[in-house]
C-alpha cells in the first residue's frame, strides 16, 4: 500500500532532520546540542504561531493582505497586552524567526542579536499568568558558548547554518492545519537523541508506544479526564501522548514536574510546540517526592509516569517524611538507596477516586523485602493494586532491563489483582524491542476482559497474594509456557540401546582391521 501524503511528508521530514541533525553537530555532543536544535526549532514554532494568529484575527477585520512580519515595531507595539494576555507570549515584528534569519547572515552581532530576541519573548510575559510558562525557556540555547566555536565569528557562522536549516524544514503552514508536523518534528529530535545518548539522555525519554499504552491503561471505557499528571515528566512526550489518545480538547489539563533543569526547559517547549497554550498546563521544576509543586491541583484522574529507578532519596533520614500525608498511610518510608515505592505512594495519594494510574517499575520492587514488603502489603490490603504487566526486555533507551507496570486504582469492582505476562509481546525493530499496535491491544484487551488465560494472565485475589508474602510478581502466578520438547523415554532408551550396540560392532570390526594389519607386518 502506498504511503499517505501525510505519511510521506512525515518520512521526508525525518530525513531532513536527521541530516540537519548531523550536519549541524560537528563537535558538539549529540545530546548537548539538541538544546540548540530544539530551542531553534521553538523560536521557529512561536514566531510563525503568534504571527499567523495576528494575521487571523486582523484579516477577519477586513484587512485582507495584513501581514504582521512586514508591519514595524512601532506599529505593533498596540496590540502587545491583548496579545499577550491571549498567546502568554508577544515577539516585535523586527525579532521574529523569519526576519531574524533574513538578515542573519550580513549581521556580525548574530549572537547578540538573538540573546536580545529570546531576553524580550521571556519579558513579553513578565507580571503576567504566563510568567512561569515562559521563564527561562531558552537558558540551554546558549548563543555565546564555545560548544558553538571558540570565536564569536565562528559561533555566528553555525548560527546562520542552524537558522538557515530550521528554516527550511517543511512543517507546512498555520493556515493548513499541517502544523501538528512542529510537534512531530520535536518528538522524532527526542527519540533520536535519546537513542544515540545512552542514559544520559535515553531517561528522560519514554518510547512512544510505550507512552501510549500507558494513557490507554488510564483512559479505557473513557472519552474525557479531567486532569492528568506525571511526577517525572521528562520531556513531557508521556503526558502529550494523552492529548493524542483522547485529544487535547477532552483533557481538562496537563501537569507534571521534572528535576533536571534542561528537561524541565525541554518538556514546556514540549508542550507550546503541540499546540497547548499557556493556560492548559503547568510543568513544574523540583523534587516531586521532597517539594511536590501541585498541591492545589491534586487529585488527578490519570496519572502516567515512568520515574527513575531506584534512586536515592532520604527516607527516613528525614523525620518529618514518615508524617507527610502522601507516605504515612504505608506506615513505612522506601528504603533510603531505592525511591521506588516513594513515587508510587506519591502516585496513589494524587489520584482522585474515579482515577487510574499507570506506572513503569523496577523488577525489583515487586518482590524485595524490607520496607517495600510492607508497602506491598498496604497496597493489596487496601486492594489498590489492579494489574501487574511483566513487560518485554530493551524498550526503554539506555537499559535492557525488562520492567514492569502497575496499575492503581482506588474504586475497584473486586478484591483481586490482574498478573499480565506480556514478556513475549514485542517486535524486533533496529537494535530495540517495540510494542506494536498488535501487542497493546492484546494487553488492554486482556485488562478490560479480565480473566485467566494460559500461560498470559492470571485474576488472584488479594487474600492468595497476602498468603504469597505480598510476592506481585508476575512470574509467581502466570506459569511459563513449558517450550521444551516432550521425550518419549521409552523410545529414547531404546535408541540409545542399538546406539550401544553398534558402538560394540565398529569397536569389535576395528580391532579386527588392526589386527590384521599387524599381521602383515
Amino acid at each position: 500500500m502506498a504511503p499517505t501524503t501525510k505519511e510521506a511528508q512525515r518520512a521526508e521530514l525525518h530525513k531532513t532532520i536527521w541530516r540537519i541533525a548531523n550536519d549541524l553537530r560537528g563537535s558538539v555532543d549529540g545530546w548537548d546540542f539538541k538544546s540548540y536544535v530544539l530551542g531553534m526549532l521553538f523560536y521557529r514554532f512561536i514566531s510563525e504561531n503568534l504571527a499567523a494568529y495576528i494575521d487571523k484575527g486582523e484579516r477577519e477585520a477586513g484587512e485582507a493582505h495584513f501581514a504582521y512580519a512586514d508591519l514595524p515595531d512601532e506599529a505593533a507595539e498596540h496590540g502587545r497586552r491583548e496579545t499577550v494576555y491571549e498567546k502568554g507570549f508577544y515577539i516585535l515584528p523586527s525579532e521574529l524567526f523569519q526576519n531574524v534569519r533574513k538578515r542573519a547572515p550580513q549581521d556580525p552581532d548574530l549572537n547578540e542579536t538573538l540573546a536580545t530576541v529570546f531576553k524580550n519573548i521571556e519579558g513579553s510575559a513578565l507580571g503576567t499568568d504566563s510568567e512561569d510558562d515562559l521563564k527561562g525557556l531558552f537558558d540551554d540555547l546558549d548563543v555565546n558558548s564555545n560548544k558553538l566555536g571558540n570565536t564569536v565569528t565562528k559561533r555566528n557562522e553555525k548560527l546562520v547554518k542552524l537558522l538557515d536549516a530550521i528554516g527550511e524544514l517543511p512543517l507546512g503552514d498555520f493556515e493548513n492545519h499541517s502544523i501538528d508536523l512542529f510537534g512531530d518534528a520535536y518528538e522524532y529530535l527526542m527519540q533520536m537523541y535519546a537513542s544515540q545518548a545512552g542514559k544520559s539522555g535515553g531517561e528522560y525519554y519514554t518510547p512512544q508506544e510505550v507512552s501510549e499504552l500507558l494513557a490507554k491503561i488510564t483512559v479505557s471505557g473513557k472519552t474525557r479526564v479531567n486532569k492528568v499528571y506525571d511526577p517525572a515528566a521528562g520531556s513531557g512526550s508521556l503526558l502529550l501522548t494523552f492529548a493524542k489518545v483522547l485529544g487535547k480538547e477532552n483533557v481538562g489539563g496537563f501537569y507534571g514536574q521534572e528535576i533536571n533543569l534542561t528537561t524541565y526547559n525541554l518538556a514546556r517547549i514540549n508542550m507550546f510546540l503541540h499546540e497547548l497554550n499557556y493556560e492548559q498546563f503547568s510543568i513544574a521544576h523540583g523534587d516531586t517526592l521532597l517539594e511536590p509543586a501541585h498541591w492545589d491541583d491534586e487529585p488527578f484522574e490519570a496519572i502516567v509516569s515512568n520515574p527513575p529507578y531506584s534512586i536515592k532519596w532520604p527516607g527516613d533520614a528525614d523525620a518529618l517524611l514518615i508524617n507527610d500525608p502522601r507516605f504515612a498511610p504505608a506506615g513505612v518510608l522506601a528504603p533510603k538507596s531505592k525511591a521506588d515505592l516513594a513515587f508510587t505512594m506519591h502516585i496513589l495519594s494524587w489520584l482522585s477516586v474515579n482515577g487510574t494510574a499507570a506506572i513503569v517499575e523496577f523488577p525489583g520492587v515487586l518482590y524485595r523485602g524490607g520496607a517495600e514488603v510492607k508497602i506491598r502489603k498496604y497496597l493489596i490490603d487496601n486492594n489498590y493494586v489492579d494489574a501487574v504487566i511483566q513487560l518485554p526486555p530493551d524498550l526503554f533507551f539506555g537499559t535492557t532491563i525488562a520492567t514492569c507496570i502497575i496499575v492503581l486504582k482506588k474504586s475497584k469492582t473486586d478484591n483481586s489483582v490482574l498478573f499480565l505476562n506480556a514478556s513475549a509481546e514485542f517486535k524486533r525493530v533496529g537494535n530495540k524491542n517495540k510494542l506494536t499496535p498488535e501487542n497493546q491491544r492484546k494487553i488492554l484487551g486482556a485488562i478490560e476482559e479480565r480473566a485467566d488465560f494460559d500461560h498470559f494472565a492470571k485474576l488472584v485475589t488479594n487474600e492468595g497474594i497476602a498468603a504469597n508474602g505480598y510476592n506481585i510478581s508476575v512470574s509467581s502466578y502466570v506459569e511459563a509456557e513449558n517450550a521444551r520438547e516432550v521425550v518419549d523415554i521409552i523410545e529414547l532408551n531404546a535408541e540409545i540401546a542399538c546406539i550401544v550396540t553398534r558402538q560394540a560392532e565398529l569397536r569389535i570390526s576395528i580391532n579386527t582391521i588392526v589386527a590384521d594389519l599387524e599381521r602383515d607386518q
